[in-house]
């Protein structure tokens, strides 16, 4: 299945955690032209009872059974990273359309693996960086494409946060597993903004960094810095540190007529300083946060305008993500 000529296309979801609770779920089921026909979750109880709550007729606790099941077309995984390159090699090798959780992979190398699966099948690959399509952050690129800052110059980023009770308590978080996430939150997290970095400012061509863990506290990377060079010769640098005394999420775009402000998770607003003068805007974010990206992978599927986060742009994110990790 590729393009597709059908009036609706069913989904089979793989890991009916939290975030398919509020932020996907929802938007699937809520988009004309989708269903989710099935769900899967390895407890078979909690599987059940998803799918009672959310009206799906199917719920397994086999994600082959789903894969296989005739009356699923396409699959959206939504588990941890470390198992979506096996999830997905079992869905392109169906031959169907998938939709997977950031990011692609936990490493360039699967991520890479997962991207040529789906290429040497011509099947359509989505990756959930949903911030390429929400209208906050279109707003941004709307200033930026229209040169509302004059040339761009550079883009920083300081993400930090204090250490959670979990943390400090030593209780098991995948986010914090290095066999599943190397980079700890910043897999988790960073990979959403560098995503969009690129997505506004266009593709990395050099990055660095520095990574380690100050705290002690998990397996996984606590302290990363990078910086890196965009095509367009634009620069860029980031830190982020789980380790801070506060939370702070901070992005601003330098131009030469002006600076662009925003933060990539915390509610607030955007904020252009030109030489007009400061305009402020908050524009708020869906119920269900996925649901414009919901909507374009449909309009994608039905023949029309393409996604913006699909596997070749996920697989670029990996690549930079790993750089800064030293990982290649």
């Amino acid at each position: 299945m590729n393009k597709t000529d059908q009036k609706t296309v069913r989904w089979g979801i793989i890991g009916c955690g939290d975030v398919t609770e509020v932020k996907s779920g929802p938007a699937y089921q809520q988009t004309e032209g989708f269903e989710i026909v099935a769900v899967m979750r390895r407890n078979a109880e909690k599987a059940a009872d998803y799918a009672r709550r959310h009206n799906i007729p199917k719920h397994y606790a086999d994600a082959d059974a789903l894969i296989a099941d005739p009356d699923v077309d396409a699959v959206y995984i939504a588990t941890p990273p470390d198992s979506h390159k096996p999830y997905a090699l079992k869905v392109a090798e169906a031959g169907k359309p998938c939709c997977i959780e950031k990011p692609l992979a936990p490493s360039y190398k699967d991520s890479l693996a997962v991207y040529e699966a789906f290429m040497d099948k011509n099947l359509p690959l989505f990756v959930a960086y949903y911030r390429r399509t929400l209208p906050r952050f279109l707003k941004v690129k709307e200033w930026l494409d229209t040169n509302a800052i004059g040339e761009v110059r550079h883009i920083g980023w300081f993400l930090g946060k204090a250490p959670s009770e979990v943390d400090l308590g030593g209780a098991y978080n995948w986010r914090t597993d290095a066999e599943v996430a190397p980079g700890g939150y910043f897999d988790d997290l960073a990979s959403h903004g560098l995503d969009l970095f690129a997505f506004l400012l266009g593709d990395f061509k050099e990055v660095l960094g520095i990574s380690l863990n100050q705290q002690g506290l998990y397996t996984a990377k606590d302290a990363i810095t990078g910086s890196w060079l965009h095509e367009s010769g634009i620069t860029g640098s980031g830190t982020w540190n789980f380790g801070c005394d506060h939370k702070e999420d901070r992005v601003e775009i330098f131009g030469s007529k002006g600076t662009i402000r925003f933060a990539v998770f915390e509610e607030e607003e955007v904020v252009l300083q030109n030489e007009g003068g400061e305009t402020k805007m908050f524009i708020a974010h869906p119920k269900h946060v996925q649901r414009h990206h919901v909507a374009s992978m449909k309009e994608d599927l039905f023949g029309g305008e393409a996604h913006p986060s699909t596997g070749k742009t996920a697989l670029h994110t990996s690549w930079a993500m790993d750089k800064i990790l030293g990982n290649i």
